[in-house]
C-alpha cells in the first residue's frame, strides 16, 4: 500500500478559485446582510414571544415549531445593494463587516432597518475609499514635483542670523556692560579699537 496517497495535503489544490475578488467581496457582504437579517428576525419573534408570556401567563414556545423566514429582499433593493457591493475593494470588505455588526449590536434595529443600515455602511466605505483614494493622489502628485534645488533658494533668501533691524533688550545690555572676564587658563582676545 502506497503513502503517498495519504501525503496529499501538503499539495496546493488543483483548481484556485476563478471568480474574480469583486464577485468574492459581493458574495460574502450579501451572506452577511441574509445572516444578520435571520438574526434580527430571530431576536424581533423572541422579543415579541417574551411579551406575550408576561402578557398572558403561558408559555407556548415548547409547542410551536420555527417559522421560516418572512422577511427579504425586493429584487430591486438586492440589485441596488450588489452594485454598491461590487464597488467595495477587497481590502475594505473586512472593516465594513466589523461597522455593520457594532451598527447591529448598537441598535438592535428591526428586520426592515437591516438593508437601510447595510447601505449607510457601504456608503461610509465608499467615501472612506474615495478620501483615501484623493489623499493617496496628492500623495503621488507631491512626490512627483520638480523641486527647487538648495543653491536657487539660497539665491533668493539671504539669511543672517544675527543681523536684525528689531532692537531687542538684551542688546542693549550686552553693549553697555563690560566684556565678562576670562579664566586665567584662557587668554584675552579683545578686537583692536579704531582710533
Amino acid at each position: 500500500m502506497s503513502l503517498i496517497s495519504w501525503l496529499r495535503w501538503n499539495e496546493a489544490p488543483s483548481r484556485l478559485s476563478s471568480r474574480s475578488p469583486a464577485e468574492m467581496v459581493l458574495e460574502t457582504l450579501m451572506m452577511e446582510l441574509t445572516g444578520q437579517m435571520r438574526e434580527a428576525e430571530r431576536q424581533q419573534r423572541e422579543r415579541s414571544t417574551a411579551v406575550r408570556k408576561v402578557c398572558t401567563g403561558v408559555d407556548y414556545s415548547w409547542l410551536a415549531s420555527t417559522p421560516r423566514p418572512t422577511y427579504d429582499l425586493s429584487p430591486s433593493e438586492r440589485l441596488q445593494l450588489e452594485d454598491v457591493c461590487v464597488k467595495i475593494h477587497p481590502s475594505y470588505c473586512g472593516p465594513a463587516i466589523l461597522r455593520f455588526r457594532q451598527l447591529l449590536a448598537e441598535q438592535e434595529p428591526e428586520v426592515q432597518e437591516v438593508s437601510q443600515i447595510f447601505r449607510s455602511v457601504l456608503q461610509e466605505v465608499l467615501e472612506r475609499m474615495k478620501q483615501e483614494e484623493e489623499a493617496h493622489k496628492l500623495t503621488r502628485q507631491w512626490s512627483l514635483r520638480p523641486r527647487g534645488s538648495l543653491a536657487t533658494f539660497k539665491t533668493r533668501a539671504r539669511i543672517s542670523p544675527f543681523a536684525s533691524d528689531i532692537r531687542t533688550i538684551s542688546e542693549d545690555v550686552e553693549r553697555d556692560a563690560p566684556p565678562p572676564l576670562r579664566s586665567w587658563s584662557m587668554p584675552e582676545f579683545r578686537a583692536p579699537k579704531p582710533n
